[in-house]
């Protein structure tokens, strides 16, 4: 995960939004509500992750109308969903979205599942509308926001 962010993303490791990758045991696997899916390779080499947690969409950063809507506790955020380069177009994000999906209806408690992303990733925007709706663009808002756009995932998916 810790690489995607300098690859994909641009911008290095920044604690405040990536913390969870440091210690992703503590992030997703020791809270009962939350989980990490990992598909590997052949040769035992991760190629792709997935993630849920019930932390909602904290404001700031993310705009007020967003976290109002999505409440901790009752939110299923998905989190690093990231595919290596080489191991993409070849449907593992969508899998372990579908997992993702199984782990949130099994919960009981979710009322929502929620995830924001990064438009300028190469086929991020495009690949999470075609799983979700757009509840909020942030390249909309007046100064652009942090040009980050918003997606709820139908619980029944």
């Amino acid at each position: 995960m810790l690489d995607t962010v300098y690859r994909d993303f641009g911008t290095g490791y920044v604690p405040r939004w990536h913390a969870d990758i440091i210690d992703p045991g503590a992030a997703y696997l020791a809270p009962a509500r939350h989980t990490l899916l990992v598909a590997v390779d052949a040769e035992g080499a991760v190629v792709a992750t997935a993630a849920l947690d019930s932390r909602g969409p904290a404001h700031p950063p993310n705009p007020p109308q967003v976290a109002e809507r999505f409440p901790s506790g009752e939110t299923a955020q998905v989190r690093r969903v990231y595919v290596r380069p080489e191991h993409r177009r070849r449907g593992l994000a969508g899998r372990l979205v579908d997992e993702l999906m199984v782990f949130a209806r099994a919960d009981g408690g979710y009322r929502a599942v929620y995830l924001h992303t990064d438009p300028t990733v190469p086929g991020a925007e495009g690949f999470w509308r075609s799983l979700g709706k757009v509840v909020h663009d942030e390249r909309e808002d007046a100064g652009g926001g942090q040009g980050i756009v918003h997606f709820e995932i139908p619980m029944g998916r």
